[in-house]
């Protein structure tokens, strides 16, 4: 029987390749600790995030790959993820500390769902096994504390804010640190030093995404988050209706004078199936947010569904994606997730 060596091993993946990176495994970096022996062969998986939605698929391609090299009895794979942070084209901007990528959750209007999108997405990005913080940018209107089901005061530890833990999320908004119903009533100035505090002041080491829900439209948070910190993309919520879809294109233009990349667009409220007659019915129209993107030029990351469901899991605490995992506006939102960290890792690579 012939001899398997190292080298016949990675001479086999380097036919394997990232499905989204069109490049091989080995030449990206993604293949560590080989060790090959009396035909047995272990190696480790180094995916680009835990949140990749090609794992399956990816590990499929290298077990066939090293179990058909001649000599290979056996292979013990062990899969994990690194993320890698981009390189920022500006000079004016820093990356956050400790933190690999942060993306904005915006729209160009109020009222589509941006907020629970975002709380969902973060969650479900979590629940992937990637490390995710959520931070509240909407400063005159923090829904996420009710979303999350949570009011506890945050701690701090050694000078730095102690987000709260929430459904496996680290969590932050300035609800938690005002009083119930009290409006904050704040000039520009003022929200720019409020979210520079959120952003340096609180503890987000060791996260592989900090998602940062903001305020409806294109004013004051938006152009101070992509002043204080690199903002490795964005993402841009809109319901299939004109008036959300004309907002939503002038919110894309705004984040691509700010040199932020798009990295795709979300159409909420999409479609409404009918529970007894299961048929679908476009309340607000559909389809549209596609066919917008695709003539900006931005990516498309998906429809979720209207359903009361997603509405009272966020009026009380208990998001969609936890509550009601198999149903189909949750798996709409995980499905979206994945596409998410792809665009991620496409851009990332992209920057190298």
């Amino acid at each position: 029987m012939p001899i398997a060596r190292s080298e016949d091993v990675l001479t086999a993946l380097r036919t394997v390749q990232d499905p989204d990176l069109r490049r091989d495994l080995v030449t990206l970096g993604m293949i560590e600790d080989l060790v090959v022996k009396d035909g047995q062969v272990a190696l480790t998986l180094v995916l680009t995030t835990a949140a990749c939605p090609l794992r399956g698929q990816i590990e499929g391609d290298v077990r066939r790959a090293v179990l058909g090299v001649p000599g290979v009895r056996d292979l013990k794979l062990t899969t994990t993820s690194r993320m890698r942070q981009p390189k920022d084209p500006t000079t004016d901007r820093r990356a956050l500390p400790g933190v690999a990528h942060v993306i904005a959750v915006g729209s160009g209007k109020g009222g589509v769902g941006k907020s629970t999108v975002a709380a969902n997405l973060a969650i479900a990005l979590a629940q992937t096994g990637a490390k995710v913080g959520l931070l509240d940018g909407d400063i005159y209107g923090p829904n996420l504390p009710r979303m999350l089901g949570e009011h506890r005061q945050p701690e701090q530890r050694e000078g730095k804010i102690i987000p709260l833990d929430a459904f496996g999320l680290r969590f932050m908004s300035i609800g938690l640190l005002v009083p119930q119903g009290e409006a904050v009533v704040w000039r520009g100035p003022m929200l720019h030093g409020a979210l520079k505090s959120f952003l340096h002041d609180v503890d987000w080491s060791g996260l592989d995404y900090l998602l940062v829900d903001l305020p409806p439209g294109t004013g004051d948070v938006q152009l101070s988050l992509t002043q204080l910190t690199f903002v490795a993309g964005t993402v841009v919520v809109t319901t299939p209706s004109a008036v959300a879809l004309d907002d939503a294109a002038k919110a894309v233009d705004a984040f691509q004078k700010l040199q932020v990349p798009v990295l795709g667009m979300i159409e909420n409220m999409s479609y409404f199936v009918c529970p007894d007659c299961k048929s679908r019915h476009a309340i607000f129209d559909t389809g549209r947010t596609e066919e917008r993107s695709l003539a900006l030029g931005v990516p498309y990351l998906g429809a979720v569904p209207l359903h009361g469901a997603v509405r009272r899991g966020g009026d009380e605490g208990r998001p969609v994606v936890v509550d009601d995992p198999g149903s189909e506006y949750a798996r709409a939102l995980r499905e979206i997730a994945g596409r998410l960290a792809q665009r991620v890792s496409i851009l990332t690579h992209g920057m190298e």
